[in-house]
């Protein structure tokens, strides 16, 4: 069956989570994250994804900037920064606009060109989408924004991945699910979809019943993947 949508992951697939760390470590304002930003940075998406996982376990639901404010919390301590209110407020701020990879408007023309639907599929919240979007320059190349605020649980439940049929009329076979998380591909696999991980970091795979079909350090070949796997 023809693939017909390419639906994406956002934060660290097509928007840059290390990016608010980077630029806040630039300004002369914060000298002490010039040393330590990526240590931050890692240390904040980690918590923030956690924070997720535990939140759709126990069913103590949240928004997206609530999670991400809570990770940054976190980090802050653990870095030893957490004495600075106003390098917080510019992290957070810095949280709206992340910057998308170098490769995605490009691989986005490509995949539309070429009549495919796509679509976003996030833990973040409708208005941190909306934000992100328009910041990168990418507004016009989705044809949907879906979060999981619409259903009231993080990934990877099986109804945020649900969440796709109802807004685009396709079936699990028909769509591609891009995911810079291995967990994220592992249990959209797992789902029914084809699934390509974006292995930027060279992780190894996770340990689940899943396994993504593809697997990509970056986004530049999608298109010719996608084009590859319709005309086989």
């Amino acid at each position: 069956m023809p693939i017909k949508a390419c639906v994406f992951d956002a934060y660290g697939t097509l928007f840059d989570v290390t990016a608010a760390a980077r630029e806040a470590a630039a300004d002369p304002a914060f000298p002490e994250l010039a040393k330590t930003w990526q240590s931050l940075a890692a240390h904040w998406r980690d918590k923030q994804l956690q924070y997720t996982w535990l939140r759709a376990v126990t069913g103590e639901h949240t928004d997206f900037w609530q999670v991400t404010a809570d990770g940054l919390d976190w980090a802050l301590e653990a870095t030893g920064l957490h004495g600075n209110p106003d390098l917080r407020e510019r992290l957070l701020q810095l949280y709206w606009s992340l910057s998308a990879y170098a490769e995605v408007p490009e691989m986005l023309r490509r995949l539309r060109e070429a009549g495919l639907q796509t679509a976003i599929l996030s833990n973040g919240s409708p208005d941190m989408l909306n934000g992100a979007v328009s910041s990168a320059g990418l507004s016009g190349q989705f044809d949907a924004v879906l979060s999981v605020q619409d259903v009231g649980v993080f990934k990877p439940s099986a109804k945020v991945y649900q969440l796709v049929e109802a807004r685009l009329g396709t079936q699990p076979r028909e769509v591609i699910f891009v995911s810079s998380n291995g967990w994220d591909a592992a249990c959209a696999t797992s789902f029914g979809f084809e699934t390509v991980w974006v292995n930027r970091t060279g992780l190894p795979m996770d340990r689940l019943p899943g396994r993504p079909a593809h697997i990509l350090s970056d986004l530049k070949a999608l298109p010719e993947l996608v084009a590859g796997r319709n005309h086989a």
